[in-house]
């Protein structure tokens, strides 16, 4: 599983596949207050990605890949800036 889902944390890891999003939104929606970790995340399927900017869960770490973390730091803090802005 590419998700660890603790009390408060979604922890990422390697390919986050589209088999994943479903999993993450119902985590998203019992956890409100709850953070994503994607530091150890290599790929991001665009469905998950989905989910993030829908739940609008804050990043506690960003990805080490600097491609992939430049994509999802971009769609996602654009994405909380457009709907605040």
């Amino acid at each position: 599983m590419a998700i660890t889902y603790k009390k408060t944390v979604a922890m990422f890891a390697d390919v986050v596949s589209i088999e994943e999003a479903e999993g993450l939104l119902q985590w998203a929606l019992k956890h409100p207050q709850g953070k994503v970790n994607l530091a150890a995340c290599t790929h991001l399927h665009a469905a998950d990605l989905q989910v993030l900017l829908a739940s609008r869960l804050p990043v506690s770490a960003w990805p080490r890949d600097a491609q992939l973390k430049a994509w999802l730091t971009s769609a996602l803090q654009d994405s909380k800036e457009t709907t605040h802005g």
